[in-house]
């Protein structure tokens, strides 16, 4: 009645889980990452309404939560519940969203941390199956972990050697050669899996977290520090750009989408500066004239300026032949073929000297 409505109250762990089970589950592949979120969020806006949530509650969150994670995990719960409210607002049950003018904390996406070769020898030395074996995968073809533990038999073309990568980040289907080292892998996963009475989809039915576990106790035992799952991507790509491979080869290779991702590694790169001027000098080499190159070549030494055009060009030719290489040396002469004699270089001076002082006197 006269435009006024009753505000609906709703608990925010009410609505958190009518978000994940209405909106996220259905549309989002990512969804576990938003009930993650939400479980710290659930635990500190327990007991609030909706509505009773403001900007200055979650600046308190955000102030709080940085004391103990960093602040990219800080900007994906902040972002999660943007999201949750602005769906609230969509579908009639808030009128604002209290995270729209929150600043998020700034990140550094540029950390590259790669094993030493040191380091590589410590862990497959050390690691047991089926543990190893995905830890060499990982190394071989950079692809990320969620993309391991789905990869089917399917997928996987021996034949051709490719793997084909269906389901990725950014969503766009990649093409990843498979290498000796990954080959010999497959086919002895293949083999092993081929005798089973029921053969799995799936070449391997072990579980993310378990990877996850076990991956990180393997390199605390081994002393290697600062060291995830997912630096083993990093490790792959590092190396590539150590020994020369173009950046956007390994963009394609790790699929990223642009190849501003793909940039941070390009330090580690001794020749992709090079690479970089030396595409630019043929590019431009068109713009130098043939006149001017012309011109530089045919100057072997200064002279004097004659007048006699004719007697110049011809000084230039015996010059040249005087100048050509030793038969003996293995080197032809550009005129005759034959060796420059003591002969030919008396003829050679004579002409000069008459040439010289012909010009002085006319």
């Amino acid at each position: 009645f006269l435009d006024i409505r009753k505000e609906k109250r709703i608990k925010f762990e009410d609505f958190a889980q009518e978000f994940i089970e209405v909106y996220a589950k259905p549309n989002k592949k990512s969804w576990k990452r938003d009930e993650l979120s939400l479980k710290h969020l659930k635990a500190f806006f327990a007991g609030k309404y909706l509505s009773e949530i403001t900007s200055y509650d979650v600046e308190n969150y955000k102030r709080k939560r940085i004391q103990k994670v960093t602040p990219p995990t800080v900007n994906r719960e902040l972002a999660c519940l943007k999201t949750l409210f602005n769906k609230a607002i969509q579908w009639g049950k808030a009128r604002g969203n209290p995270v729209k003018n929150v600043k998020m904390y700034k990140e550094n996406n540029q950390r590259v941390r790669y094993l030493e070769k040191e380091e590589i020898r410590k862990i497959i030395l050390n690691t047991q199956e089926p543990l190893r074996s995905i830890v060499l995968i990982a190394l071989n073809t950079g692809m990320r972990q969620g993309e391991i533990m789905n990869l089917k038999w399917e997928d996987i073309d021996l034949e051709h050697r490719v793997i084909y990568i269906r389901e990725t980040k950014s969503g766009e289907k990649r093409e990843i050669p498979i290498n000796k080292t990954l080959y010999n892998i497959l086919w002895a996963l293949k083999i092993e899996n081929d005798v089973r009475e029921n053969p799995a989809q799936h070449v391997f039915s072990c579980k993310q977290e378990w990877v996850k576990h076990k991956f990180t106790e393997l390199v605390r035992k081994l002393e290697i520090k600062d060291f995830r799952f997912h630096d083993l991507r990093h490790t792959f790509a590092s190396y590539l750009a150590m020994m020369g491979v173009n950046l956007k080869t390994i963009q394609e290779l790790l699929g990223h989408k642009t190849l501003q991702m793909t940039l941070r590694y390009s330090h580690l790169s001794r020749d992709y500066k090079r690479e970089v001027v030396e595409i630019f000098a043929s590019q431009m080499d068109t713009i130098w004239t043939p006149k001017e190159k012309q011109e530089e070549k045919s100057v072997v030494f200064p002279l004097p300026q004659l007048r006699y055009n004719k007697g110049l060009e011809r000084f230039a030719e015996v010059a040249e032949l005087a100048d050509a290489p030793d038969s003996k040396s293995g080197g032809v002469s550009p005129r005759v073929g034959s060796t420059p004699t003591f002969g030919t270089n008396l003829v050679v001076f004579t002409i000069w000297f008459f040439l010289a002082s012909w010009s002085s006197h006319a």
